[in-house]
């Protein structure tokens, strides 16, 4: 059959490879699977359901929930199917976010998971016009449950008449951005938006049909979203599961065993610190032979051959080291693809060397997301890059409108994935499009370039984001984006802020990483109190400030860090006092609102 629509996707799987086990999670403290005709079921149950309760094409509907579970896929299926259009919502915004995406896109139906998310969605209905009713994915007193709008009787030729009819080039859901300023904008997505990206991995992805992933990035977010498409296009069966049971002897990557799954590099460094710092509690000839295979990974690039006795020592370090870390990932792992922030170079190449594949993508919201991936195949990938454009994607590096190095420019993208618009706000959505000769380009916001890999590929590297370069009193262009990824490389640095608007010199504000600094602190014959009293002690700053000495040689002058302040605090994506979270759901830096919430010590670095 061909697909060109989203809810055609499990159909595809049932007529080509249906699985006993298509999606699952831990339910009541167990492993439970749906096959692939129960999924269907489910979705037909909910298609006319949500007809009997009146709506029809073009309502929306909006899901939530803290973890990614069966329930919430369903639902998008039984939407779509119907024509309705799904708003996947962050259950960790604010109140007075909801109020705002609920009141834009008209939602008229909730559907959540568990914890407060229906407390937080009951309270905010009441500035909520169209809001008719809230529905929970767990039985709770008092609440209506999702099972009881399900319609076990009525025909489906209703529904058949509607999938029938259901256009490739219609709205299948809109997704709000998280956004560093202002209110959200919800990225209206086709089906054909995102169907046509799934299209594009689906040779790419390194593992077959039948194998195994895992599931924990939110749904709520594209990347993930267009993931799970692609598992059950491609009869892989999905795992969903959090973040906060992925490790140890009894964790779910133990457990599971998966062959494949989707992160952000964050998650990828706590893997490592957790590694490294078993490496630190070893002694002697084991605490020596950790770290001598630690070293080989220094010099690993994709494709590169070892012979002779380099050969030896990496197969040497393989059996000895290197095996027990796939072992702690569950031993089938065939391939990691990272996306949503800069990945680490130094990320990739560990992993990577160690037998476990990293591999990179980069896309927005507005593109569905994927714009490139490094592959898996030789020669596909190469370190420090986001990889080659996706099939039937177009990348433009535009030095218009800028002041770039040479062969920078703004990145331009072209193709299928690329969105409707946003919604309710046309004016922002001429904004970011640029047509060049009759093509409708998308304007990323991202500075990039080109360069050649391995036979003359070219693939994309991004230097930064064009919003965020900042200008010093001099003239001088400086972003901060590469700066901050290079130094949070150490495991003493969890979050880090570039600042020089208009100063002198480049300076930062950093977030210590408490736990590494505590066992720092122990081990240099630091008393360790608190945080705040950390961040005071001279020696502390002494090491704080070698690090900064050993990064900057790898910038030019007017890069490089001359001041810096530790901070206690903490930067989240969201705050429980109501107050602007400094990153978004997605772990980037709002940089305007660390500006203002620490304006008093960047004028203290300033006023000498």
């Amino acid at each position: 059959m061909e697909v060109t629509r989203l809810f055609d996707f499990i159909h595809y799987q049932k007529e080509n490879h249906p699985l006993e086990k298509s999606l699952g999670y831990k339910h009541n403290g167990k492993w439970k699977y749906f096959s692939t005709d129960e999924i269907i079921d489910y979705g037909n149950k909910i298609s006319r359901g949500l007809l009997k309760m009146g709506l029809k094409p073009g309502d929306k509907i909006a899901l939530l929930a803290y973890k990614n579970r069966p329930e919430w896929v369903m639902m998008d299926l039984g939407a779509q199917q119907i024509g309705v259009i799904t708003v996947p919502v962050y259950p960790t915004i604010s109140p007075k976010e909801y109020v705002y995406i609920f009141n834009d896109s008209e939602v008229k139906y909730a559907f959540v998971g568990a914890d407060d998310l229906h407390h937080k969605v009951s309270t905010a209905q009441k500035d909520i016009p169209s809001l008719i009713d809230i529905y929970t994915f767990d039985k709770q007193d008092g609440k209506k449950y999702w099972e009881d709008m399900f319609d076990d009787e009525s025909s489906m030729e209703p529904v058949q008449a509607l999938m029938d009819a259901a256009d490739p080039e219609a709205m299948a859901t809109i997704i709000y951005t998280s956004g560093t300023t202002g209110n959200p904008k919800g990225v209206m997505l086709s089906h054909r938006n995102i169907v046509s990206n799934v299209m594009n991995v689906k040779e790419l992805l390194p593992i077959d049909s039948g194998k195994s992933a895992l599931s924990f990035l939110p749904l709520c977010h594209i990347f993930e979203r267009t993931a799970s498409y692609s598992y059950v296009y491609n009869s892989i069966s999905v795992t969903f599961t959090g973040t906060d049971n992925l490790g140890g002897d009894d964790g779910d990557l133990r457990t599971l065993k998966p062959h494949f799954f989707s992160t952000v590099p964050r998650l990828l460094e706590k893997v490592y610190e957790k590694i490294y710092n078993k490496g630190l509690e070893l002694t002697g000839a084991k605490k020596k032979l950790f770290f001598w295979a630690l070293s080989l990974t220094e010099d690993y690039e994709y494709d590169k051959e070892y012979g002779g006795f380099d050969g030896i020592k990496r197969s040497i370090a393989d059996k000895l080291i290197f095996s027990k870390w796939r072992e702690a990932l569950g031993g089938n792992v065939e391939g990691i693809l990272t996306g949503a922030a800069a990945c680490p170079v130094k990320m990739a190449k560990v992993f990577s060397a160690a037998g476990i594949p990293i591999r990179e993508g980069y896309g927005l919201t507005e593109t569905s997301p994927g714009l490139t991936i490094g592959r898996y195949d030789k020669g596909g990938a190469l370190l420090g890059t986001v990889g080659p454009p996706l099939p039937n994607v177009e990348i433009l590096i535009d030095p218009s409108e800028g002041e770039y190095k040479p062969e920078e420019g703004e990145i331009l993208a072209h193709g299928p994935n690329v969105m409707m618009g946003y919604y309710n706000k046309p004016d922002k959505t001429a904004e970011v499009i640029k047509m060049i000769d009759g093509k409708r380009w998308f304007k990323t916001g991202d500075v990039g370039k080109m360069i050649s890999g391995p036979g003359g590929r070219k693939f994309l590297k991004i230097t930064d984001r064009k919003k965020e370069l900042l200008k010093t009193s001099g003239g001088k262009y400086v972003a901060p984006t590469p700066i901050e990824n290079k130094f949070k490389e150490d495991f003493l640095i969890e979050q880090m802020m570039v600042v020089g608007e208009k100063q002198k010199f480049v300076s930062a504000l950093i977030i210590p990483a408490e736990e590494a600094l505590k066992d720092w602190c122990e081990c240099n014959e630091v008393n360790w109190t608190s945080m705040s009293d950390a961040v005071k002690e001279p020696k502390v700053l002494a090491h704080y400030q070698s690090i900064i000495d050993t990064f900057n040689p790898e910038f030019s002058h007017i890069e490089q860090i001359k001041k810096f302040k530790l901070l206690d605090a903490a930067w989240e994506p969201t705050k429980a006092d109501g107050t602007d979270a400094e990153l978004t759901p997605t772990m980037k830096l709002k940089r305007r609102v660390i500006r203002e919430k620490h304006a008093n010590v960047i004028t203290e670095i300033y006023d000498v």
